[in-house]
């Protein structure tokens, strides 16, 4: 052991880093990114906002980037129909980083955060950052939750913070509604309903249950089905006390001005947008449809991908398709692995290398 292997903290040594494969291969579905690029329109907007950002960079921007939070507090009550303030929004660099602000706040030492897994591999990975103790609990077969057991396990465990992730990534299973009041009548502390994926969903979001309820959050982003995943923008909703908790542990002007300007110039062209997200659904849709008819199992998904299986060796899988040019991810849940939705000729490429693939491993098809 090195002597800074010493130095680091017992609970970091031997871990691995997050991060999915970045292989420059012609078909990359392992990300779930919106595969449609922004339009000329927004990008002229976007380098105006930010050529106009930019003469001001000698100065540090709005600490508490109170007009994107007003502007992502009005496209939340448009698309929720729950009126909501600024003082209920909160933004910062990527979802990750609001998730890894809740946990500074309502987690760290002595406390715990417990999740229904498979999930989003990030909540334990800010867990462990931020020294709070991970509780995973299975989720039930088909990888689904019921209102009654989930909030037995959380009665039971009493853990600080319960994430619960919807549609949940990797399985794209999301949460009823029951689920989530059954766990926040169970819990004694913060529940973050992760809603990365809520735009590709039609069911209601959790939003609609915040009133009244002081110790639920809902986080979201902009990576995805605004289709702005480079500019790294994620926000919440919540009640206010919520927020000025997160002002305790942010970083001194986190969001550049830069990053500000970028965002309200997404939001701005909102609608053309997520006009994109039905033809996202319909190539999920149709993987949903096409990998079943090949007889190999597909979880039924309310987000922009789809988990599939079961495979005697997903690896063999995943690789033969990377052999063919298209790259997929492999969670680390054995006999699955999960795909994007991408463009129609992307799910095609897809498609085709899975079939192909499949013969060369011996999985059978029909």
């Amino acid at each position: 052991m090195s002597e800074l292997d010493k130095l680091m903290r017992p609970d970091l040594r031997g871990r691995t880093p997050y991060g999915a494969p970045q292989i420059d291969v012609a078909v990359r579905l392992n990300t779930n990114e919106n595969p449609h690029p922004p339009s000329p329109g927004l990008v002229a907007d976007l380098a105006a906002r930010v050529a106009e950002a930019a003469r001001g960079m000698n100065r540090y921007p709005d600490r508490d980037a109170v007009d994107l939070r007003a502007a992502l507090a009005s496209y939340l009550t448009g698309s929720t129909g729950v009126a909501l303030g600024t003082d209920e929004v909160w933004a910062a660099n990527g979802s990750n980083e609001v998730l890894q602000q809740l946990l500074q706040a309502f987690g760290g030492p002595g406390r715990t955060a417990l999740a229904f897994t498979p999930t989003y591999s990030m909540h334990e990975l800010i867990a462990n950052g931020t020294g709070t103790a991970w509780l995973p609990v299975p989720r039930l077969p088909g990888f689904a939750l019921e209102p009654e057991a989930a909030a037995l396990v959380v009665t039971e465990h009493a853990p600080e913070v319960v994430f619960l992730c919807s549609p949940n990534n990797p399985t794209g299973t999301a949460v009823d509604l029951e689920v989530v009041e059954a766990v926040y009548e169970a819990a004694r502390g913060v529940v973050v309903v992760d809603e990365a994926y809520a735009e590709f969903s039609t069911r209601p979001s959790a939003i609609t249950l915040l009133g009244g309820r002081e110790r639920l959050v809902v986080t979201r982003t902009m990576s995805k089905a605004f289709a702005f995943a480079a500019a790294r923008l994620g926000y919440l909703a919540a009640d206010p006390a919520v927020v000025q908790a997160l002002q305790l542990v942010r970083l001194p002007y986190h969001l550049s001005v830069l990053s500000q300007a970028a965002a309200l110039a997404a939001l701005a062209h909102a609608d053309e947008l997520l006009a994109t997200v039905a033809a996202v659904r319909d190539q999920r849709n149709r993987l949903l449809a096409t990998i079943r008819e090949m007889g190999l199992e597909a979880v039924d998904s309310d987000a922009n991908f789809v988990l599939f299986g079961e495979f005697g060796d997903q690896r063999a899988t995943w690789q033969a398709l990377l052999d063919r040019g298209v790259l997929v991810r492999d969670v680390g849940l054995a006999g699955w692995l999960r795909v994007t939705a991408g463009t129609q000729d992307e799910t095609t490429a897809f498609l085709d290398a899975l079939r192909d693939g499949m013969a060369t491993t011996g999985e059978a098809t029909q």
